[in-house]
This record gives structure tokens, sequence and C-alpha cells, in this order.
């Protein structure tokens, strides 16, 4: 977490976050217009916050896109917010809010992540409903994990079928996408997730010597819809408890 706080010093860093929070998948020059900046500097915070996993890009043909990734603020919050007096830390607590309740671009989050594993073993975590269940607030998927397979989700005993839910790639231990679920379990029934059209989510493992990369993309998505706002919320917790779950052997708390 050094590398995260020393990138937050600096007010310029802060900045271009401020200008990602406000719209994702931005492009170098456009990130650098109106800016009393020279290109290469701004070029500089931005390898910055990259290395401390602030900003994660992704590639669009020739063009390198820049999004706000809020899983360090988040993983900060989650592991040491609570023990600490709030009161001294209600400017980092509005940073993480604000940062998990903003959509990176319309209808698309990205998210990236370093967890101390092996691909393999992360790829298991995320398709074996034993251990799903450990990190997902008791959330596990039933499939034959091969394109074109159907998917049951399971929420804590409440199962849910659809015939559009599927596989759409499967490429173990580098990557896997599948359509996204459009209800989610209630208290006392399954609860619809409004009449959004089917999203998808995909997610990408790299070695990093002895870390694995991993980047979640969820695209599809229509700004200010329930599935949106679930989705904003849910997935750097998520993500979070998955790392804390490989790392420690215990997933966290999930509040969403």
């Amino acid at each position: 977490m050094d590398d995260v706080f020393r990138a937050l010093a600096d007010p310029s860093r802060r900045m271009l976050l401020d200008r990602l929070h406000e719209r994702g998948g931005q492009r170098l020059r456009e990130l650098c217009e109106g800016l009393d900046m020279a290109r290469q500097s701004v070029s500089k915070h931005l390898a910055v916050l990259e290395g401390a996993n602030l900003v994660t890009t992704v590639r669009s043909g020739r063009d390198k896109l820049h999004y706000l990734n809020a899983v360090p603020i988040n993983e900060i919050a989650q592991r040491w917010i609570s023990r600490y007096d709030q009161g001294r830390l209600d400017a980092l607590d509005d940073l993480k809010r604000a940062l998990e309740d903003t959509v990176t671009e319309p209808g698309r989050f990205v998210y990236t992540t370093y967890i101390r594993t092996t691909p393999a073993k992360l790829f298991e975590a995320l398709t074996d409903p034993a251990f799903t269940r450990r990190w997902w607030s008791a959330i596990s998927i039933e499939s034959e994990w091969r394109p074109g397979a159907s998917m049951t989700w399971d929420f804590a005993g409440t199962k849910v079928d659809d015939p559009d839910q599927v596989v759409l790639e499967y490429d173990p231990p580098r990557r896997i996408a599948y359509t996204w679920v459009t209800m989610l379990a209630g208290d006392d029934d399954t609860m619809p997730l409004g009449n959004d059209p089917r999203s998808k989510v995909s997610f990408d493992l790299e070695p990093r010597g002895e870390l694995v990369q991993l980047t979640v993309v969820h695209d599809d998505l229509i700004e200010g819809t329930v599935v949106a706002a679930r989705v904003s919320k849910g997935w750097p917790e998520a993500l979070s408890s998955l790392k804390s779950f490989l790392e420690t052997g215990e997933g966290l708390p999930r509040a969403h």
C-alpha cells in the first residue's frame, strides 16, 4: 500500500484521478487537454498511478484507454479503516465512496488487482463453487465451463436458471467470460433487477512474477439502472475479498 499512498500524495496525480473519476476510458491526449503540464509529465504521472494500481489501461486498437481503478482504495478501507477513529479518516472514506459509486465509462466498468497466487489457483477460485462461496458472499455458479454452456447461479441456496446465462469464453488459466445474471436473490425469493439488457463480464489473468494481474471488465451496462448501481458497488468489494481469500485463506465481510 506504500505505492498507493505515495501516488495519492501528489496533487497533479489526484487531479488526473478526478478526471478519470468523471469519465473513464480516456486517451493520453484527452487527459492532457487544458492542463498546464507537458504531455511527458502527464505520461509519467499516469505511469506512477498505474504502478500503484490506481489506474488500469485497456488496449482498443492502437489506442490505450485509461480507467480509474477503485480496488486499492477499497482494500485500504476494508483492511484498516475500522481499526482507527473514523473521524480522522473522513477524507479517505469520502474518496472510497466516490470511486465505488461512479461509472468508470458509460456502459463499462474496468477493475484491476494484483494477487499473490498462481494463475491456476486464481482461475479455480473464479470457477469452483466450493471457493466462490467463501469469497463471493455465498454466491456460486454451476456450469460445464465451455463456450456456449448454460450457467446456474446459486445465491446462498436460491438458484437462478436462464437460457441466456451462458459461458462466452473459457481459456484456462488465462481468460473467462460469461453473460451476467439479471436476477438477484432477495430475502424470501428471487428479485428481478429491472428490464436491463443482458450484460457480460470477462476476467483476464496475466502472470507478473509472484503475482497475477487480474483485470475484470463488465460491459453492456446502462448507467443509472439497478444492475449498474449494484455492479459499481459490488465489484470492488468482491475483488478485495477474492484477494484476501487467496492470500490469507479468508474472504472479507461484504456490504453489497
